[in-house]
Formats: C-alpha cells, sequence, structure tokens
C-alpha cells in the first residue's frame, strides 16, 4: 500500500498540472468570456446549458476546480473566473434586452436555434468518454440522465404550481429562496439541466422575470431580500455541487459523461416542450404561422451545422 502513494501523489501533481487554471492565450481567454455569455443566456432560453457549453471549450473541469476551491485558491480562482462572470453579466443583459424581445416576437425560431447549436455541440460531450467500454450500467446512466430533463420538463408543463408570489414573503419563504438558489446552481453545473424549466415547474420563473424592473424595485424594495437569499443559495450550490461534481469525474469519470451525455440530449428535446414553447402551439392552434416553422428549421440546421463545425476546430486546434 505504501508502494502506491508516490505514483497516487505524482497523479493528483498531473491532475493538478492539467487543471491549470492561468488562461494559455487570449484567444482561451475570450472563450472563457463567451462561455459566461451562455450562462447568462440559460437564464432566459430554456435548455441552453452554460456547463455544456464548458465542456466544448474544453473549461468545464476547470470551472468545477476554479469554484471548489476559490476559498483554498482565491486569487488563481479569482483570476480565471472573471473572465466567465463578465460573459455571464453581459448574457444577462443581452438576454433581457434582446432575446428576451425576439423569443416574444419569434419564439419558436429563436428556441430552434440555440436547440441546433446545443444538438451540434452533442459530439463534444461524447468525446469525453471515446474509446470507453459500453456497459450496461454505463447505458442506464445514459438513459436515466435523458430522462432526467425529460421528466422536470413534463412536471413543469403539467403538474407545475401557478405562479408564485414575491411580495409580502414570510419567513419560510426566504429558506425556500435559499434552497432554490442552490438548485440553480446546481442546473448550472450539471449539464443539461435547466434553471429556467426548474423555476418554471415552482412557478417562480415569470414572477423572477418580472421582478427585473426599476419601477417594481422602488414599489417593491423587498425583492432585493429575495435576490440576496438567492445568490447565497447559489453560491452555496457552486461551492459544494463543483467539489462533488470534480470528485465523480475523477473516480468515475466515464459513468458520469455517460449521464451527462443523457442529460444534454434531453435538454435537447425539452426545448421544444417546455411552458414557453408550447404557449406558441397553443397559439398555431389558432392561427398557424407557417412562416416562422419554416424558419425555425432554417435555424435549427445552421445551429446543428455552426455548432459542429465549431467542435471540429476544437478538436483539432483546442488546448
Amino acid at each position: 500500500m505504501q508502494d502506491n502513494l508516490p505514483e497516487n501523489r505524482q497523479s493528483e501533481e498531473q491532475e493538478q498540472d492539467n487543471l491549470s487554471l492561468k488562461y494559455a492565450d487570449k484567444r482561451e481567454m475570450f472563450k472563457g468570456g463567451l462561455l459566461g455569455v451562455f450562462i447568462g443566456l440559460a437564464v432566459i432560453v430554456p435548455g441552453v446549458s452554460g456547463s455544456a457549453v464548458a465542456i466544448i471549450f474544453r473549461l468545464y473541469e476547470k470551472l468545477l476546480y476554479a469554484f471548489g476551491n476559490i476559498l483554498k485558491k482565491f486569487k488563481e480562482c479569482a483570476l480565471f473566473l472573471v473572465p466567465i462572470l463578465i460573459g455571464g453579466v453581459a448574457g444577462l443583459v443581452v438576454g433581457f434586452l434582446g432575446v428576451q424581445y425576439l423569443m416574444a416576437l419569434i419564439p419558436f425560431a429563436i428556441v430552434a436555434l440555440f436547440a441546433g447549436l446545443m444538438l451540434g455541440a452533442f459530439p463534444a460531450v461524447t468525446d469525453q468518454f471515446k474509446g470507453e467500454k459500453v456497459t450496461p450500467t454505463r447505458v442506464i446512466l445514459f438513459i436515466v440522465g435523458l430522462a432526467v430533463p425529460v421528466i422536470l420538463s413534463v412536471v413543469s408543463c403539467n403538474i407545475a404550481t401557478g405562479e408564485q408570489v414575491l411580495e409580502n414573503a414570510q419567513f419560510y419563504h426566504y429558506i425556500l429562496f435559499v434552497v432554490i438558489g442552490y438548485v440553480v446552481a446546481v442546473t448550472q453545473l450539471v449539464p443539461g439541466l435547466s434553471a429556467t424549466a426548474v423555476l418554471m415547474m415552482l412557478g417562480y420563473f415569470t414572477p423572477l422575470l418580472n421582478s427585473v424592473s426599476v419601477t417594481y424595485w422602488g414599489e417593491n424594495p423587498q425583492i432585493f431580500i429575495v435576490y440576496a437569499c438567492l445568490a447565497v443559495g447559489f453560491l452555496i450550490g457552486l461551492l459544494t455541487v463543483s467539489k462533488g461534481m470534480s470528485k465523480l469525474i475523477e473516480r468515475r469519470r466515464a459513468a458520469t459523461f455517460y449521464t451527462v451525455a443523457g442529460l444534454s440530449l434531453g435538454s435537447v428535446v425539452t426545448m421544444f416542450y417546455n411552458s414557453e414553447v408550447n404557449a406558441v402551439y397553443s397559439e398555431w392552434g389558432v392561427s398557424f404561422m407557417w412562416w416562422e416553422l419554416v424558419l425555425g428549421i432554417v435555424l435549427f440546421a445552421v445551429g446543428v451545422c455552426a455548432a459542429y463545425f465549431f467542435v471540429r476546430y476544437e478538436r483539432r486546434h483546442g488546448v
């Protein structure tokens, strides 16, 4: 047992070298910022997974490491996370000012574009277990992963509670907001899970979205306590879940990514079945918008091709 210690230590040192958080060049730093943009957009577009994008950019394990060790190695982790955080703010701004407007104008076409991007990038996820033996256990994990986002979407559409109220919250509501913040953190670190779907299921998506208004803030200043509780839960989630995911990848890499692959593919399915898109289908039942369907198909194909070509480029030139 003692003979194995040097090998184990060497393995740990090599892993730390591989997870060096220093950006190799400006190109990789730009990818960090772009990753943040997608994380921000994930708040607006159901099914978009920032962590799946992190896998495409080969930054996923570094992202987990940075969140999990932010207290231990603050400077190193913070320097890595800064471009991602800046991109996240930009993604939120673009999402609220641009994508949200387009979602109201041509919702199906926009969802189809992002679904195409996620599907085209799917090979980047399967690359993580390429060459690994296909076992019954791993197949089951893939199927379970595929089912989870679909079940969440079905629940959010059919069994979800009505819209919740953020005003006049009681003490126990604030505890609930901390828990919700934690769950949202889980969705951001586990590819394929959608924060939007979870918030829709709980009835808090639309109220939180509508609360982002200067007028609302002036009339309901207690909303900042809600934001604070969500932030606390979110930060706790980032610290704990990132460590858990890192350990899973370290000890059961193939099994973990088989599950992640199922989650990622399932999230693409749910992009065409959620409360937002189902409302579009209902409107089409009254007045069919054939031009938006055609536009959606075209944008879906564009998204698939663009993302797949990017994955191929990353395979050849990625760091």
